[in-house]
């Protein structure tokens, strides 16, 4: 009997089923950053398939450098999610019972580095199926800014602008007019499509608001631009004010400069002269040495003398000398002066003197 059926078999008398198969078509899926991408895998099984079931979605980057790799595994009832760092933690199975038929998974968190071909395998023995699917991460416009390149004057020529701070290529550009006859100047349609709309000869009926709007396949952004076109400014006006401004600047700095020179070299007189006058002045003469230097004066006019005046200069010489120029010592009872005897003065070494006598009308007599 069974001879008989492997040979119906053969000669497709007999129709063949295969046990095990997978439902999902290849396909390929196109999801933003940051987004959650859902890759489906879905299978069937026969009576024949026995076998205990098993799950495996495995990944192969973009960049071909890197084997194939295990993201997450479903084997003896139970789930490992934790053999692939670049995706742990964002990968799950969106059916809680798996043996239902439904082994699909999501990735949350999209990156770039997310991108790359991935393989759904189902096994139960003895049926084996798989099927791959392609994952694109594409990254939405996003920061796009417009702006004006030029001068905005009648009669000029300038450039209208449109760039996105970031976005997947391809992209696709539009702008409008939101203002006014919201129509678009005849000499732009050619490039409503453009990131740069090329403005010649410039007129007022230019002015308004446009919006220019970026799309890809994953997404859109959009940005407003505010166009002004004025007269022509007054260049000469302006290329003369720059000039009078920089002249006023550079007198401001070379006052600025000789004041704080004048300023120096004072200073540095100053230090000059007092280090000279500090360098003049004597020392000071100790009390005691003028003292006796006023005594030895007093004693050197006492030996010119004759004794008929000593006692006229005893008492007032003497008093004469001043209280600063000694040291203030505890005193001791002023005495009256003594009178000196002429053989004393001679001890002294004092020297006779005859003074001539004077008349009135001051003749020597």
């Amino acid at each position: 009997m069974a001879l008989l059926l492997r040979f119906l078999l053969l000669c497709g008398i007999v129709g063949f089923t295969r046990s095990l198969s997978i439902t999902t078509p290849e396909q390929m899926i196109e999801k933003a950053k940051g987004e959650t991408a859902y890759l489906p895998c879905k299978f069937t099984l026969s009576p024949e398939d026995q076998g205990p079931l098993d799950i495996e979605w495995l990944i192969s980057p973009a960049d071909n450098q890197k084997v194939d790799q295990v993201i997450i595994l479903y084997s003896g009832d139970k789930i490992y999610d934790d053999y692939y760092p670049d995706l742990k933690g964002r990968v799950h199975f969106t059916s809680n019972d798996l043996k239902s038929g439904d082994a699909s998974i999501n990735v949350t968190n999209l990156q770039l580095s997310d991108i790359g071909t991935y393989q759904c395998k189902v096994k139960k023995a003895p049926g084996v199926a798989n099927k791959k699917i392609q994952l694109v991460v594409l990254v939405k416009p996003s920061g796009t800014r417009c702006y004006v390149d030029g001068s905005e004057e009648i009669g000029s020529d300038f450039k209208l602008k449109c760039e996105p701070k970031e976005g997947s290529l391809p992209l696709q550009y539009e702008w409008q007019k939101l203002s006014d006859s919201q129509k678009m100047p005849t000499s732009w349609l050619a490039e409503m499509t453009l990131s740069v709309i090329s403005v010649k000869n410039a007129s007022s009926e230019y002015s308004g608001t446009y919006s220019c709007t970026v799309r890809n396949r994953v997404g859109s952004d959009q940005c407003l631009l505010r166009l002004n076109v004025v007269p022509p400014s007054n260049k000469a006006g302006l290329i003369a004010g720059a000039v009078i401004g920089t002249l006023l600047a550079l007198v401001l700095i070379g006052l600025i400069i000789f004041c704080c020179h004048k300023k120096r070299r004072e200073e540095k007189y100053e230090k000059e002269v007092h280090h000279d006058i500090r360098e003049d002045v004597p020392p000071p003469k100790s009390r005691t040495s003028t003292a006796r230097s006023y005594i030895g004066s007093n004693h050197s006019s006492l030996g010119s003398m004759s004794p008929s005046n000593m006692e006229g200069y005893s008492k007032t010489q003497y008093n004469q000398v001043p209280s600063e120029d000694f040291e203030r010592t505890p005193q001791s009872p002023t005495l009256p002066p003594a009178k000196v005897a002429a053989p004393n003065l001679s001890r002294m070494g004092a020297i006779p003197v005859m003074i001539p006598a004077q008349s009135k009308d001051g003749s020597i007599v």
